[in-house]
């Protein structure tokens, strides 16, 4: 499988990360056999957390780092934001993990400029981090962020991590544009190692494996991590790592026009709305609150309870929902706005019914107590 180089860490790790969550959904005897496959069959990098099943994915991976811990890149993760609680979960992340040390420790889940503050302030975790790697405990430092990614790019522009963590696929890429646009060519400015997580978007493209997969292999990330429970899972995403070709940007954008998922509901957040000459930045700027809102999920349409209950579930899985509200009434032309003008917008190239799509948005956003 290829290696990439993690940023400046100086360590090589493998296309097809392992992320530990889903270990808890299986098992100990049956996480060690799709490990041992993993690791056998080129992959390097696996990834858990302390809170993932309060310690228990990492003690399942403890059973295979005692044994294989020089052929492993291991990283794990704290949400814990004070010095002392900090370094208390990390000596208990090593002993889990049956290791003396970890590759990365990352500061976990950073919601917002306030919770950055508390692990960079005197006493917060980044101070057990710095002080458990002068220790040798931990060799390199990292930060992982989900949703609107300004509290991401606040923290690389520190200085303080050396790899960071955050999501990229196809769907929300149209929702957190600066995620391609904006932090993955900072990182790569700062040579800090990037990791990309929720390649299937939380598994909302379950119907489109193969093009989510290489779509996130093409983008300038240093390795791919995803959750694997099954053998069948594991030998499809191992096969599609070692296959995996670029995808052109002719490619791309037939992704764009044609993927089930985006359809004629999701803005795709064009260089040039082909809408309105006059009012497409506008357009955008409203359709980009709706996607830090709920994913631009919600679209009024009737579907099986399967579908229903996937979007019910996964639209506010970042949180996100109050902080659009507030940027969205901080805008200067909103939803109820642009209605005025529709009469004079041409068709959306990709099929958008712009009209329906901002009365949702005003239902979701703005003053309208009643979807029309």
């Amino acid at each position: 499988m290829e290696k990439r180089k993690l940023g400046k860490t100086g360590l090589e790790v493998s296309l097809l990360g392992f992320g530990g969550f889903h270990l808890i959904e299986i098992p100990a005897d049956k996480a060690a056999d799709l490990l041992d496959n993993y690791l056998e069959q080129g992959g390097n990098y696996l990834e858990t957390a302390a809170s993932y099943g309060d310690g228990e994915s990492e003690k399942k991976i403890g059973e295979i780092v005692k044994d294989r811990r020089d052929e492993l890149v291991l990283a794990s993760k704290t949400g814990v934001r004070d010095a002392e609680g900090a370094m208390t979960e990390i000596n208990r992340s090593l002993k889990n993990l049956q290791t003396d040390y970890l590759d990365i420790i990352f500061m976990h889940g950073v919601k917002d400029k306030a919770d950055l503050e508390e692990i960079l302030k005197p006493g917060g975790s980044l101070e057990a981090a710095k002080e458990a790697k002068q220790m040798g405990k931990v060799k390199h430092i990292g930060i992982t962020a989900h949703g609107q990614p300004d509290v991401l790019i606040e923290a690389l522009k520190t200085g303080e991590f050396e790899v960071m963590m955050t999501h990229f696929n196809y769907f929300d890429n149209f929702n957190f544009p600066k995620l391609e646009d904006e932090v993955l060519p900072l990182a790569k400015k700062k040579n800090i190692g990037t990791l990309c997580m929720k390649p299937l978007a939380d598994g909302f493209l379950w119907k489109n494996v193969e093009d989510a997969f290489r779509y996130v292999f093409s983008l300038p990330v240093d390795a791919v991590v995803t959750g694997m429970n099954n053998k069948e899972m594991l030998e499809m995403d191992l096969k599609l790592a070692e296959e995996f070709e670029p995808m052109s940007e002719e490619e791309k954008e037939e992704l764009f026009s044609n993927a089930e998922e985006l359809g004629d509901y999701i803005c795709r957040q064009c260089d040039s709305c082909s809408v309105s000459k006059e009012f497409g930045e506008n357009i955008k700027e409203v359709f980009k609150m709706e996607g830090y809102y709920d994913r631009q999920m919600y679209d009024g349409r009737p579907r099986n309870p399967a579908d229903y209950a996937l979007r019910d579930r996964l639209r506010f899985w970042f949180g996100d929902k109050e902080m659009a509200v507030e940027r969205y009434n901080e805008l200067k032309i909103k939803a109820e706005d642009l209605l005025k003008e529709t009469a004079d917008f041409k068709a959306c190239k990709y099929g958008l019914d712009v009209k329906n799509k901002l009365e949702i948005v005003d239902y979701k956003l703005g003053e309208s107590d009643i979807m029309k």
